[in-house]
Order: structure tokens, then C-alpha cells, then sequence
């Protein structure tokens, strides 16, 4: 139990930061999706240039994971699918106001009508692992 504090911890601090940074507000979503603010575009090229940045220190001086295990990034190929996956994601988020990251700030916050988006991401999740191998990857 005391093992899983910090992840807790890690997790309410992640929490807050969403809240507090309004990323969690459906109508700075819908902001972004009639491209009427920069906020949101602002917080997720952050993300991506500093997960840019970690990923090309992490190969530059081959760091290791705390248990000393390497960390490989394997190569990614191009797939249609990825396309496909991200524009569905994308409507879902623009029609629903929320993406798995926030969905549990969303409910913390009292936003209770994002438990039907989390049943649904839950259920879209499960059908994808029911399908997966029928699927061209």
C-alpha cells in the first residue's frame, strides 16, 4: 500500500495541474476545436517539445530505469490506421469535451456526466481488444 503512495501522490499533483490549467474545461476543448484560443495549443506543443527533448536525451546518454533496465524506443512505422484511430479520437474529443487524460480530473472536479464518456472510452477500448486480430496492423 505505502509502495503505491507515490503514484497516488504523482497522480492528484497531475490532477490539480490539469484543473488548475483549465485543460479539464470543456469550453477551452471547444476553444481549440474552432481554433477561437491558443491555450490548449500552447499546453500540448509544450508536452510535445519536452517529450521531444527527453526522448533524444534518453538515446543521447542511454539512460536506464531506476531498476537499471535499458530503455529501448523501438522504430515506428507509418500506418493508415494511426490516421484513422487519431481523427476518430479526435471527433470524440471535440464532440464529448474530454480525452482519457482529463476524464478522471473531469469526475474528481464534479463533472459527473464524464463517467458516460469514461464507460464509453472503457467499451471502445474493449472492442478494439476483441477485434485487434482481425485488424491490419
Amino acid at each position: 500500500m505505502m509502495r503505491n503512495l507515490k503514484y497516488l501522490t504523482i497522480g492528484l499533483l497531475f490532477g490539480i495541474i490539469l484543473v488548475k490549467s483549465e485543460v479539464i474545461s470543456w469550453f477551452r476543448i471547444q476553444e481549440m476545436f474552432r481554433l477561437q484560443a491558443f491555450n490548449m495549443y500552447g499546453i500540448i506543443g509544450s508536452a510535445i517539445v519536452v517529450g521531444a527533448i527527453c526522448i533524444l536525451i534518453i538515446k543521447r546518454f542511454q539512460l536506464k530505469t531506476i531498476s537499471g533496465e535499458a530503455i529501448i524506443i523501438p522504430k515506428k512505422e507509418f500506418h493508415w490506421g494511426n490516421v484513422y484511430g487519431g481523427l476518430i479520437f479526435g471527433l470524440g474529443w471535440a464532440i464529448t469535451g474530454a480525452c482519457p487524460g482529463p476524464l478522471f480530473a473531469q469526475i474528481g472536479s464534479g463533472f459527473l456526466i464524464t463517467i458516460v464518456t469514461l464507460i464509453s472510452a472503457i467499451a471502445g477500448t474493449w472492442v478494439y481488444g476483441l477485434l485487434r486480430d482481425k485488424l491490419h496492423h
